[in-house]
């Protein structure tokens, strides 16, 4: 295991790399043994374990993040950084201890749950809300996982739980390749190998976190102590020689699509052959969550004009959160050419856009993808006081593929027109972007109730056509990757070399086998309007949101909320979220 900072002391090079990582799996081959013998309660005190480290040590992983990524530690933004990294495991770790108890105590993580069904004969399991604090810090959203066509509630129930139903049956030593986006990615993807999957895991940290090594080691140290995980940081070549290595089992990562393939068939003319022909020289099974280009389908209504300044800031957001550096970050607007506040609504995400707050592009090679959307769209606009944020608009069909097929994984933002309106709007934009779009990992839909309650049932057909593993209606699919107990990961059905957005789902607390999609809803508006439209919510402005003046606050009362969750730390968050 390495535990030196890596700021102060360079990382070994060659055959010491190597010898750490042997040296590192030596140790888990010996835990696995450890983990093998320990009863479901006694895994669980060690997630409750990790559950309270992890919000004593939330300050410094959160300054740990402002570091890596350039933020003024007094902004706003801050809040993400709380949001998506210790809250998002504190959150996960006490979902996964409940399932764990249901399970000792001879039950079903599903035992109480409420299900459901949904179009083609699916099962539907209610994520979202659980209990009375989540119907109030997250009023008027909701999250339901759809099981794949034909497993009914008696199966699910039975299912669920996963590896830990034989919790002395282990499957080996797996690797989790972390990624350098969003802090909570590594952590959550080594407990759901460890729990889900019931293997041991070496995680190799991605170089851009390596700052939070530090902070991680003492996370996670319940698990590091029985040998159940081991932290290693280097660069490419370590990530080779791990995931290659003969004691590993399993692989999983987040990235792109080009490095899964990388490390599946190997890299240039090689590799692409090797890929075409479909022989791998990836000797072990591999998941991932790879991303993709993500849509936002918004349907044509009757909005106000504080509905259009709020949706243009609420897609901003799907795109500029984490500066754009997110797997699910919208990057392709659909909307009806057809639909007259068309030019207003575009108006205000152009807005939206060119008021968000401006930030450091510490994503590498982010400037070097903006330069190539702006160049295949000379027309585009450059937005922001920097000019980093980019708006592509007025596009004609034969100009869409870059956008389409391209993940730039960085602040720019396409709007495409459909000549249609009203059902078949929502008919077409389904099928374009089902059929278009690179990747299957999330699309979010925006519209009115009024027009979703017009649509009957073809609404809810049109939600059962799209493809992604995650679909926001009238939310953000980051929604569904902040909800520790909805699945995250790509629509299921994708192969090693057509791997779109991935293979497998992560977070999934209530560890449910066979599911299909995770459906996350939330409310058109904001409180007060909210209530004067007589939807059923009283949630303000969201803290996720890039223009949220109290997120950093609201982000840290959160965290602390999730250690501890008590009826007398409400109304402080609920003052912070109001001031938003």
């Amino acid at each position: 295991m390495s535990t030196s900072n890596p700021e102060a002391t360079p990382p070994p090079s060659g055959a010491a790399e190597h010898a750490a990582v042997d040296a590192a799996l030596a140790d888990l081959a010996e835990g696995e043994e450890n983990w093998a013998d320990l009863s479901l309660s006694e895994r669980r005190k060690l997630l409750d374990k990790v559950h309270d480290l992890t919000v004593q040590h939330a300050a410094d992983w959160v300054d740990a993040a402002v570091g890596i990524k350039g933020l003024d530690p007094k902004s706003p933004l801050v809040g993400e950084e709380w949001m998506s990294g210790p809250y998002s495991v504190a959150t996960a770790t006490a979902a996964l201890s409940a399932s764990l108890a249901k399970l000792e105590a001879g039950g079903s993580p599903l035992d109480g749950a409420t299900f459901g069904t949904a179009p083609g004969n699916r099962t539907t399991v209610k994520v979202l809300p659980l209990n009375i604090f989540d119907k109030l810090l997250l009023s008027g959203f909701s999250a339901e996982v759809w099981l794949q066509p034909g497993i009914d509630r008696a199966t699910a129930q039975r299912d669920a739980g996963l590896a830990q139903r034989d919790p002395s049956h282990t499957r080996g030593i797996g690797v989790v390749l972390g990624a350098g986006n969003i802090t909570s990615i590594a952590p959550l993807d080594t407990l759901y190998e460890l729990i889900a999957h019931n293997r041991v895991v070496a995680l190799k940290l991605n170089p851009i976190t390596d700052p939070l090594l530090p902070v991680l080691t003492r996370v996670l140290e319940p698990l590091i102590s029985v040998g159940a995980v081991r932290l290693l940081t280097g660069g490419a070549d370590v990530g080779t020689y791990l995931v290659h290595h003969q004691q590993i089992d399993h692989v999983h990562m987040t990235g792109s699509a080009l490095t899964h393939d990388a490390i599946v068939f190997g890299t240039g003319e090689e590799g692409a052959g090797r890929k075409a022909a479909n022989e791998p020289i990836l000797e072990k099974e591999i998941s991932s969550e790879l991303g993709g280009v993500s849509p936002t389908i918004v349907l044509p209504g009757e909005w106000s004009h504080a509905d259009i300044k709020f949706q243009a800031e609420h897609i901003a957001t799907q795109r500029l959160h984490n500066g754009g550096y997110n797997c699910v970050a919208a990057q392709a607007v659909v909307v009806s050419s057809e639909w007259k506040q068309r030019n207003e609504f575009l108006a205000a995400l152009r807005d939206a856009l060119d008021r968000a707050p401006d930030r450091s592009a510490y994503y590498p090679g982010s400037d070097n993808r903006v330069a190539g959307a702006v160049a295949s769209f000379p027309k585009a606009e450059r937005l922001g006081k920097n000019g980093r944020r980019v708006l592509v608009t007025n596009l004609d069909p034969g100009e869409y593929e870059p956008l389409l097929q391209t993940e730039y994984f960085a602040p720019v933002l396409g709007v495409i027109d459909l000549p249609y309106q009203g059902n078949e709007f929502a008919r077409r934009a389904a099928q374009f972007v089902n059929d278009d779009f690179v990747g299957t990992l999330g699309v979010n839909i925006v519209a009115t109730p009024q027009t979703i309650r017009s649509m009957g049932s073809a609404f809810d057909s049109f939600v059962e056509s799209l493809r992604y593993g995650t679909i926001a209606i009238n939310a953000w699919t980051g929604v569904g990757y902040l909800t520790a107990t909805a699945t995250w990961g790509a629509f299921p059905g994708h192969t090693v070399n057509d791997v779109q957005s991935g293979i497998g789902v992560v977070h999934n607390a209530l560890l449910i086998d066979h599911p299909e999609r995770t459906v996350v809803r939330g409310p058109f508006r904001p409180s007060p309007r909210s209530v004067m439209k007589r939807e059923l919510s009283i949630s303000p402005k969201p803290p996720w949101f890039v223009n949220n003046r109290t997120a950093a606050t609201t982000g840290r009362l959160l965290t602390a909320f999730a250690g501890a969750p008590s009826w007398k730390r409400l109304p402080a968050i609920f003052a912070s979220a109001l001031r938003g």
